[in-house]
């Protein structure tokens, strides 16, 4: 398909998880995961977290939060992104999980520790905590994978 074919799925998948998957023509798993989507944003409230985040109301994210729903969204969100990025082509790219299943583990620590966890007594709450440790995994994630492509040959 080619590398254009594979950023514009990893593109849409960013934007809504299983859009990717449907420009990539995998019907029903893009649908499965657009469910999926949509299920845990109801359920764990995500959009009223992003809309009080960005206010900076970060207690009221935070009392906002359905932990036990919004732990599922970095790895669903994160697979997608692979997945869609894969099916288009990232195939051919050595050890490409790596990254993102470093970075759906990392996301789902920092919301597990995102209503006690502050950096230098700022309280980032569930959905900024949520993303440093994302964004961190995906960084530590891509840096293995460097060091084990590197020297495993």
């Amino acid at each position: 398909m080619g590398n254009y074919n594979a950023l514009q799925a990893t593109l849409w998948s960013i934007a809504i998880p299983g859009f990717g998957q449907l420009i990539n023509k995998k019907y029903l798993k893009g649908l499965t995961l657009i469910g999926l989507e949509l299920l845990i944003n109801m359920h764990s409230g995500l959009n009223t977290i992003i809309i009080y985040s960005f206010q900076g109301k970060i207690m009221e994210a935070t009392n906002s939060t359905n932990y036990q729903w919004l732990m599922f969204y970095p790895c669903i969100y994160l697979f997608a992104i692979w997945d869609a990025c894969y099916d288009a082509g990232g195939n051919e790219i050595p050890l490409l999980f790596l990254p993102f299943t470093i970075s759906a583990y990392a996301g789902t620590i920092g919301v597990i520790y995102s209503n006690t966890f502050t950096i230098k007594n700022i309280f980032l709450g569930p959905l900024w905590l949520m993303l440093c440790f994302s964004l961190i995994g995906l960084g530590l994630g891509f840096i293995i994978r460097f060091v084990v492509l590197r020297y495993s040959k």
